[in-house]
């Protein structure tokens, strides 16, 4: 069924509907074949690492300095680090372009040309990265790529650059997403793997538009500088992005400062810490032709980097905050987690948590290792070291004793269960009552939106309750929202996290709106935690907010598999390929956005359109499938509607209602001893605008 672009539609909606039939498909007769020749780069598997000229020098660039800093960064041993990419930032161009309006490579910085410094650059297996802005011109006032897209993504193309940083400055103020795709859409039409880093300076939410422009990261903040207190400052805007970040697709809190400026050895260390636990671009900015070894020691720092490097579903976040003391974690794939002790205060202090807070509990006993010294040690799950001040421990726990029982089978409510940790913005989280003031149970009903709950959890900005699940329990359902004691006030972001992996999150709630029904599959989880965020990053000021009637449903124990992960035997869709971990999108591979169903955002998951039929191997090794089955929200309320069918061995196993915008259903049927499973979606009429998503989609095997 011939249908348009959904990212037309996204953008352009209302007019599209009025356009004529016959020109729609014009459209859409075109776009097939632009597309198969249009390759698409498949997302990054670890964020960038490498050096970029602007930190330490500037526009003090020339040919000399790049080639000499691609020598450096092997002879230092930092690209057999990993460090891989030189990026050339802004100065680098002549004052005018050329007369084919080609931008051209100043004469004096750079006589040889870019490409022969790609080329240099590559013979030492390195990548070139260059730089330009989406304006009539650069931060420094140098031609920039407003309106040349095409020539120049061309241009560096033919020079072999593989990476391009894209300012803001000069933008005339017309729409950054508009500005940051047609740079997107230009680069990839180039058939040539370039980065596309967006330098947004976190201007009209790059974490948002980002992914859909083509970025592979984007800036999240202003520049940095070399000081410990502009370190402190992008730190602190870091918390409450983590959602934002998935696997290929990075938050950037701009580049390194270790080694420059006032930066202290200790600040060096914390430095790296917390970028790499971010998941952050590591681009270095400092002087690699005369780097001191103190330095190369923390840039080199093996354990480190790999937590950096390793994704495991979440970037790290701050999760907990006692004033100059602070704890950032990041979930690591082999069950560990890496933790940031960080002392932001003037002298000396111990900083402490506990495996528990971590997404640890249920263990009898944890192995840790220092990162930075090397050390380990054993703990029965209290943490806590010496910090200087302006300084880290750093460490990865691991669970090693014996596991705790599970909870019972059956449906149980979270308020009812034992909590392995908690903590809350406003005094205590509350039982089956509304947070009210700092006093343990001073709370009211559970109100949101005019819904009341008689049970549930009373919480306030931040928040986070931690429940153990021992790998029995399969979905957990709440429905969410700022409670009605906090008025029209609040605005708040809830997010649900199974061993320290995001598994799904809301958009931003605030006072007086209907509750969402928050649905994700818990298969194979050790740990749940229930986290609570200011949604504007504004103050937690009257955040206060609702888990209403959190369900676990538990019973079936097991190892959990995501659908998106496993191979899959045959699969045929509707528009494009079937997706992994993002929508539909278009006709292009992994041109999807975040899978987001009845207001809820699913990091994992597939995305598919009508129709579509795709059989997953079990070999008899799994017992159930779960999922939350919706339209997409990318085509709005466009569909007329889907089925979502699931066979097991040519068995129908369940078959949905037509399932329209706004209303997912949740999944949960045995496919014990099936060797065979089918997930398939129809329409129910046209399958125009027939997005839709197997949200979550897990076995337990």
């Amino acid at each position: 069924m011939i249908r348009p672009p959904g990212a037309l539609l996204r953008a352009l909606a209302a007019a599209v509907l009025a356009v004529p039939t016959s020109i729609l498909i014009v459209v859409t007769a075109t776009s097939p074949a632009a597309a198969a020749a249009t390759p698409q780069p498949g997302p990054l598997t670890a964020p960038v690492m490498g050096w970029n000229s602007w930190n330490r020098f500037g526009c003090n660039i020339d040919e000399n300095l790049i080639k000499a800093t691609a020598d450096a960064m092997v002879s230092t041993g930092l690209r057999d680090a990993g460090y891989t990419y030189v990026d050339i930032d802004d100065c680098w161009m002549a004052s005018t372009r050329d007369a084919q309006g080609r931008l051209r490579p100043d004469p004096t910085r750079f006589p040889g040309g870019i490409a022969a410094i790609a080329d240099y650059v590559h013979a030492r297996g390195l990548k070139l990265g260059i730089y330009s802005s989406a304006g009539t011109a650069t931060c420094q006032g140098l031609p920039a790529s407003l309106d040349h897209e095409t020539t120049d993504a061309q241009t560096w193309a033919s020079w072999g650059v593989d990476l391009l940083k894209y300012d803001n400055c000069n933008n005339q103020g017309r729409p950054a997403y508009d500005r940051y795709k047609a740079m997107g859409d230009a680069l990839k039409a180039t058939g040539r793997q370039i980065v596309y880093s967006l330098c947004n300076w976190g201007d009209d939410e790059p974490w948002i538009f980002g992914p859909n422009v083509g970025g592979s990261s984007w800036r999240t903040t202003g520049d940095i500088s070399a000081n410990w207190g502009s370190v402190t400052s992008i730190l602190d805007q870091q918390a409450g992005l983590e959602p934002f970040a998935r696997k290929g697709y990075f938050n950037d809190p701009d580049m390194l400062e270790v080694g420059n400026g006032s930066l202290t050895q200790d600040e060096n260390v914390a430095h790296f810490s917390l970028w790499s636990l971010l998941s952050a671009p590591l681009l270095l900015g400092n002087d690699l032709r005369s780097v001191s070894a103190a330095t190369l020691n923390v840039l080199r720092n093996p354990d480190v980097i790999a937590v950096n490097r390793d994704w495991a579903g979440s970037q790290g976040r701050r999760i907990a905050d006692a004033g100059d003391q602070e704890v950032w974690a990041k979930p690591m794939s082999d069950g560990s987690v890496a933790v940031v002790l960080l002392n932001r205060g003037g002298g000396t202090a111990t900083v402490s948590t506990t495996a528990a807070e971590l997404g640890l509990g249920g263990s009898s006993s944890y192995t840790t290792k220092n990162l930075w010294t090397g050390a380990t040690g054993s703990t029965a799950g209290a943490l806590s070291a010496s910090v200087p001040s302006h300084g880290v421990a750093m460490f990865r726990v691991t669970r090693a004793g014996g596991l705790s029982a599970a909870p019972a089978s059956g449906s149980l409510q979270v308020s009812d269960l034992a909590w392995t940790a908690s903590s809350n913005g406003w005094g205590p989280a509350e039982r089956d009552r509304s947070n009210g003031e700092q006093a343990a149970g001073d709370g009211g009903t559970l109100n949101v939106g005019g819904t009341t709950f008689a049970k549930g959890i009373g919480a306030h900005a931040d928040s986070a309750v931690h429940v153990y699940l021992g790998r029995a329990c399969r979905t957990f359902t709440a429905q969410v929202g700022v409670d009605a004691e906090a008025g029209t006030n609040g605005s708040v972001r809830f997010a649900v996290y199974g061993d320290g992996r995001l598994l799904a999150y809301t958009g931003v709630k605030t006072g007086g709106q209907a509750p969402t029904r928050l649905t994700v599959s818990t298969a194979g989880y050790l740990d749940l935690e229930l986290r609570v965020t200011d949604g504007r990053t504004n103050g937690i000021q009257y955040d206060h907010a609702d888990w209403g009637a959190p369900t676990l449903v538990c019973g079936t124990t097991g190892a959990g598999s995501a659908v998106s992960d496993r191979s899959w035997g045959t699969a045929s869709n509707g528009w494009g390929p079937a997706e992994r971990d993002m929508s539909n999108g278009e006709q292009a591979a992994a041109d999807g956005s975040v899978l987001t169903v009845g207001g809820v955002y699913y990091p994992k998951g597939v995305g598919a359109h009508a129709a579509s039929d795709i059989t997953v191997p079990l070999g008899g090794a799994c017992s159930r499938f779960t999922a939350v089955a919706g339209l997409d929200a990318e085509v709005g309320s466009q569909s007329t509607g889907v089925t979502f069918s699931v066979l097991g061995d040519g068995v129908s196993l369940y078959t949905s209602p037509t399932v329209t915008a706004g209303a997912p259903v949740a999944i949960d049927v045995s496919v014990s001893g099936r060797t065979n499973l089918r997930l398939v979606v129809g329409g129910a009429g046209s399958i125009d605008y027939d997005h839709a998503d197997w949200a979550d989609a897990r076995l337990t095997c």
